[in-house]
């Protein structure tokens, strides 16, 4: 049946040489097709996988280096460092097609799904609203863009069908919400609330072959929060210190993360920690100094400038260091794992390696 037009138009004599062109174009197309196909994968040469690079159009940049059109990303940093301030801050951004003074932008404005699975509506209204103290009220609230940025939290009445598990009513909720809204940003606040335990491979596994699929299905571009165990404060943030699992780390585009400064609190530094489609420029000698900061009714993060990230790590003293060697030993002493001491006390393994062996 659907050969049908083509010998309809060899009625027409002007259009036969045409028709028939045609006709073998597409099946030489499924040949090649039928020949690059082996089962899971796709086989081209080197040039044909070039010549197919060329139809899609280069990432533009949606958060200056740190995250690009159709990049799985990963944004992680310790507790109460303000992931969620800076990641609905993007989202604002995004939606309105402006970049974030100090941060370049390329990419226009368009539609964005931010789960939220963190903050409870009012806890998000205090951050974009000024409290009336006299009147015990919010008001002035933030006016974000109306159609483009959609919240999105955790229906408490809904109840997941008897014949399924609540993980997979999330992901088909998920995914229903892609499709219903057309949007290709996803901001996930965050990444725990989709699977608990990131932190063991065989848990992470599922979750980031689930989060590509979903990519490439859709044409996504992810951003993914993610929170860190207790970290060393005097060491540099690098992808060890992303949750445990390196997992997570090895099948994402692109990561980066937050640190607080140790020489004021209010401070805050961004660090580029993997990239795949831009160079490495915001590293640990070239980090993004912020502040957070709310003028009026939008709580975000202040650029300030740059710096060496050595310039906001802790410097132990002497004295700090002999007690964290007792307290090595001790947990030793106590039957505890070098990997546990590592994650109780927020040192690395080889730090604890060498304490032992002094």
């Amino acid at each position: 049946m659907k050969l049908a037009p083509v010998f309809d138009d060899l009625n027409n004599p002007l259009e036969q040489p045409k028709v028939w062109l045609n006709h073998f174009d597409v099946l030489e197309q499924k040949r090649k097709e039928t020949l690059q196909n082996k089962g899971l994968f796709k086989m081209m040469t080197a040039n044909e996988w070039l010549e197919f690079a060329k139809t899609s159009p280069i990432p533009e940049m949606l958060f200056d280096k740190f995250w690009h059109e159709g990049e799985i990303c990963i944004l992680f940093s310790d507790s109460n460092l303000g992931k969620s301030i800076l990641a609905v801050q993007i989202a604002d951004s995004i939606s309105r097609g402006q970049q974030i003074p100090g941060f370049k932008m390329e990419a226009p404005a368009q539609k964005v799904l931010y789960f939220d699975f963190e903050l409870s509506p009012k806890q998000f209204e205090v951050r974009y609203s000024v409290k009336n103290e006299a009147l015990k009220v919010f008001e002035n609230h933030y006016q974000f863009d109306k159609s483009n940025f959609l919240r999105v939290e955790i229906n408490p009445e809904a109840e997941p069908p008897t014949e399924t598990t609540f993980e997979n009513y999330l992901n088909q909720s998920l995914e229903q919400s892609i499709v219903e809204t057309g949007a290709k940003i996803l901001i996930i606040d965050n990444i725990t609330y989709l699977k608990n335990e990131t932190e063991r491979s065989k848990d992470a596994l599922p979750l980031m072959k689930y989060l590509k699929a979903l990519k490439s299905k859709y044409g996504l571009s992810i951003l993914a929060l993610a929170h860190t165990p207790k970290r060393d404060l005097s060491r540099p943030i690098t992808q060890n210190d992303l949750g445990g699992s390196k997992m997570l780390y090895n099948f994402v585009d692109s990561c980066f993360a937050i640190g607080q400064s140790n020489t004021d609190k209010n401070l805050r530094y961004i660090k580029q920690i993997k990239a795949r489609n831009t160079e490495m420029i915001y590293d640990t000698e070239n980090v993004i100094v912020c502040q957070i900061n709310k003028p009026y009714n939008f709580l975000a993060f202040e650029f300030l400038g740059f710096g060496a990230e050595r310039e906001h790590l802790k410097q132990v003293t002497e004295k700090e260091r002999e007690s964290i060697i007792e307290q090595v030993k001790e947990l030793s002493k106590k039957g505890c794992s070098q990997r546990q001491i590592s994650t109780e006390l927020g040192i690395s393994l080889g730090a604890v390696n060498k304490y032992l062996k002094m």
